[in-house]
């Protein structure tokens, strides 16, 4: 893990180059025609391709903070570069306006990163919203069958508890037939031995 995170820092390093390469191209964008507008347009996009990696790879809240320092270290390396070398950027002097104009060139290239990362974070929350749709359905199916599974576990329940009373039921009436038995053949032993007593005492007399 730690030297996948080590090599993800690899695509804010190449949108720091992106940024730090534009200060090379011309500043008449439009004056220039569509060659030079070309080229700006080219790292428009990879600087837009470079925020949408580090969106997947950093995350949306730690790829926005090193986004954010790339732009700040960019914009103040060209300011020191423009400002040392002043005559090979065509600047006849440091004026407040050419700095900014510099400035500005890497914040747009930045805010295009910016929005690579938006665009690829809005694709994942969409993601994640679909499949958030998608799991009441299957949660309202798992429902359903837990609550099939809970009847048939009821019924077979009761049916068991049925069975268990009829059988219970039918002991009882066994011992009370088994009871009435033994108190007839009680009563039919007594009744024999009240007339054999009787035919006993009447031989005597």
């Amino acid at each position: 893990m730690i030297e996948k995170k080590k090599i993800y820092y690899l695509t804010p390093g190449l949108l720091a180059v992106i940024i730090f390469a534009s200060n090379f191209l011309s500043t008449d964008v439009f004056k220039a025609g569509y060659q030079n507008f070309s080229v700006w347009f080219v790292l428009s996009v990879f600087a837009f391709a470079c925020g949408w990696l580090i969106n997947k790879t950093l995350t949306y809240n730690h790829g926005g903070k090193v986004v954010f320092a790339v732009i700040v270290a960019s914009a103040f390396i060209s300011v020191l570069l423009v400002s040392m070398f002043s005559e090979y950027f065509g600047l006849s002097a440091l004026l407040v306006e050419n700095m900014i104009l510099y400035i500005l060139r890497n914040i747009t290239l930045g805010a295009m990163a910016f929005f690579g990362m938006v665009v690829s974070e809005l694709i994942i929350l969409q993601k994640s919203l679909a499949q958030s749709k998608v799991k009441p359905d299957d949660g309202s199916r798992e429902l359903a069958n837990a609550h099939k599974e809970a009847q048939i576990i009821v019924e077979d329940a009761k049916l068991k508890a049925e069975k268990l009373l009829f059988e219970s039921q039918k002991r009882a009436d066994d011992m009370l037939e088994r009871k009435n038995q033994i108190e007839r053949r009680l009563k039919e032993f007594i009744a024999a031995e009240r007339e054999l007593i009787k035919n006993y005492e009447s031989e005597e007399d």
